[in-house]
């Protein structure tokens, strides 16, 4: 196998790769937006939430849109290197070039508007403290939605156990928190004295220290894709030339 025949062959398998990838994330978009009972459709239900975050309920049209996206890109990669077509190599490359763009692009903004994301979060946090403390233990879907992001996380509330204070939940059970709350309640609701010794931390934290404990490791995906995408396109256009002087 001659060099041409060789990156044909990567060119193929690497976008082939794509398309399987971009056909589970399209199947996972569209079951997203047809399962009704999906935690979408409970954030829905969610009141007094920002503006901005009402856009996680559209989180189905952006799944669709990126498998999509990567079913045309790997469908022209793999034909493109097999039945050697100029046509679908340009293609190719001119829709990677827009996507590593459209990346670089992100990255800068989120860089610049990093100082508004605590904002933001505050907003978001003083809407799950307020949603909690009016329908936790009354309304069984915000319930629901909590005892399962707790559970998952092994968190008690957006800050800690405190945002439960005033909830329905805690009204009708003594002044008690959620179990969950507790580290050693077992099933049972835990008094302010419990949480306080075995406290648990808040999911907000639970969560952005995942986040700062994996940036390493984020970092390190976004640069390989970054790489991947460079290399794709590297490849497209030698092969393109090669095509062209056949």
């Amino acid at each position: 196998m001659g060099c041409f025949g060789f990156l044909k062959f990567m060119m193929f398998v690497f976008n082939g790769i794509i398309f399987l990838a971009g056909a589970a994330i399209l199947g996972v978009g569209i079951w997203v937006k047809v399962d009704s009972s999906s935690i979408f459709d409970l954030l829905g239900k969610v009141k007094n939430l920002p503006p901005e975050l009402s856009q996680v309920l559209h989180v189905g049209y952006l799944l669709i849109a990126i498998g999509a996206l990567l079913l045309l890109i790997g469908f022209l990669g793999c034909c493109g290197a097999v039945k050697e077509s100029r046509c679908m190599l340009l293609l190719f490359f001119i829709i990677v070039l827009v996507v590593f763009i459209a990346e670089v692009v992100g990255a800068i903004i989120i860089l610049v508007f990093r100082p508004l994301a605590g904002d933001l979060l505050a907003q978001i946090g003083a809407a799950a403290v307020k949603n909690i403390r009016k329908d936790y233990g009354k309304n069984p879907d915000i319930t629901i939605l909590w005892n399962t992001t707790m559970s998952a996380m092994s968190c008690c509330g957006f800050y800690n156990a405190s945002d439960f204070l005033g909830s329905p939940y805690y009204s009708g059970n003594d002044n008690k928190y959620p179990p969950l709350c507790c580290s050693h309640s077992a099933d049972n609701p835990c008094n302010q004295s419990m949480a306080e010794t075995s406290p648990v931390p808040g999911c907000f934290s639970k969560f952005t220290g995942m986040i700062e404990s994996n940036t390493g490791a984020i970092v390190a995906v976004a640069l390989a894709i970054a790489a991947l995408e460079v290399c794709a396109m590297i490849v497209s256009m030698v092969l393109y030339c090669q095509v062209k002087s056949r």
